[in-house]
């Protein structure tokens, strides 16, 4: 991958990432609910290789022989040279299973890849090309324990998951260095090549899927029972070694195949809801019914008594009664519709006031229309002696 293919996946990478930053602001996530995950880790890295100067001094090496061997000015022209990066920039991919033994302590184990090619191209005093590369590749397993940094020791407010990891690489067969001019391959311990750590932020999480942005650094060391000198010329004579880590900036998306069940949320409260218990049914009859029947009692008492007034004047007409009488009578029956005509209103009034009433009960009778009462007669004759 030559130069600028290289700055531009790295600018493409920090557009997405500072994009999934800014994205998270929004939406703060505190743990991770898997007990059970597979993760995919595309990463940035700078390789800590200082044996670059080897292939370096090769390819100066070989650009003044052409310089020499051009008969003339116009051959010198001819000859022309591209120089190695300064950085080993490349692109590793880790893939691995992780597991949540503790609520925010994780142990994960993973297996990666490591390419890095370097390549240049050099044209002789008669304008021929000719290509020279290196390529540092690598094959790390790791174990790695994570675990969640406490909100209470983070100044962010709202703080998400952060987390600190540590892990321990071991180098599997296929970790070497191959070059135009040979090749070398490393040897491989039992007890391990190196270290790393790094500091994360667990940015979204989505229905078991969650991305986690790390930063961090890692030391691999390897080494072979080949020298240097034997993929470049000029390199050195001792037994070669080598470090195929470095800085890192990497993207963990991780998919929980087994998760915790989500907490049930509960109000911030301990107030007992009206709408938790079902309502008390309320027995409306009587309240219907007793102011109904207190307005039929009255009419009818009214009723009685009118009736019987007016049967004692009519009878007192008759039997040539004193006016007086009758009158007296007439104010009996007149206090008493009054009187009993007062009580209906009042127990309408209060059988209207009442909620239940109100709103169960239909219009309550109407009392009884009070009747006027009976004039004297004036042409009345008296009885004869």
């Amino acid at each position: 991958m030559g130069f600028r293919s290289k700055t531009w996946f790295c600018a493409i990478c920090l557009v997405l990432a500072a994009s999934t930053f800014s994205f998270a602001a929004d939406d703060v996530v505190e743990h991770d609910n898997s007990r059970i995950a597979i993760f995919f880790q595309p990463a940035i890295s700078f390789l800590s290789f200082e044996e670059r100067e080897y292939f370096q001094d090769a390819i100066d090496t070989i650009y003044h022989e052409f310089r020499a061997n051009a008969r003339n000015e116009e051959e010198s022209l001819y000859v022309a040279k591209q120089n190695f990066q300064k950085v080993n920039f490349c692109f590793p991919i880790t893939g691995g299973l992780q597991f949540q033994v503790l609520q925010d302590h994780f142990l994960s184990a993973g297996l990666g890849f490591i390419y890095d090619d370097e390549s240049v191209v050099l044209t002789d005093r008669k304008n021929k090309s000719h290509n020279y590369s290196y390529t540092i590749q690598g094959i790390p397993f790791f174990l790695e324990y994570r675990f969640a940094i406490p909100v209470n020791l983070i100044t962010l407010s709202n703080g998400g998951l952060f987390s600190v990891a540590f892990r321990w690489y071991w180098t599997l067969p296929g970790t070497e260095i191959y070059t135009s001019w040979g090749k070398i391959d490393a040897d491989n311990s039992l007890f391990g090549a190196g270290f790393g750590f790094s500091i994360g932020y667990l940015i979204a999480s989505w229905k078991g899927l969650n991305l986690f942005g790390d930063i961090g650094f890692s030391s691999i060391k390897v080494k072979s029972k080949e020298s240097f000198a034997d993929i470049v010329p000029g390199g050195s004579t001792e037994k070669a070694k080598w470090n195929i880590g470095g800085l890192q900036l990497q993207i963990r998306v991780s998919f929980g195949v087994w998760n915790k069940p989500k907490p049930v949320e509960k109000d911030d409260d301990d107030h007992v809801k009206e709408s938790d218990f079902e309502p008390i049914p309320k027995d409306t009859t009587a309240s219907k019914a007793a102011p109904a029947d207190s307005v039929k009692a009255i009419a009818d008492s009214t009723k009685a008594l009118t009736s019987a007034a007016d049967s004692t004047i009519a009878d007192s007409t008759v039997a040539g009664t004193d006016s007086s009488a009758v009158d007296s009578v007439a104010a009996v029956k007149d206090s008493t519709v009054a009187t009993d005509s007062s009580a209906a209103k009042d127990s309408s009034a209060a059988a209207t006031s009442s909620p239940t009433a109100t709103k169960n009960s239909g219009k309550a009778p109407e009392p009884a229309k009070k009747e006027q009462p009976v004039k004297e007669a004036t042409g009345s004759k008296k009885p004869e002696e």
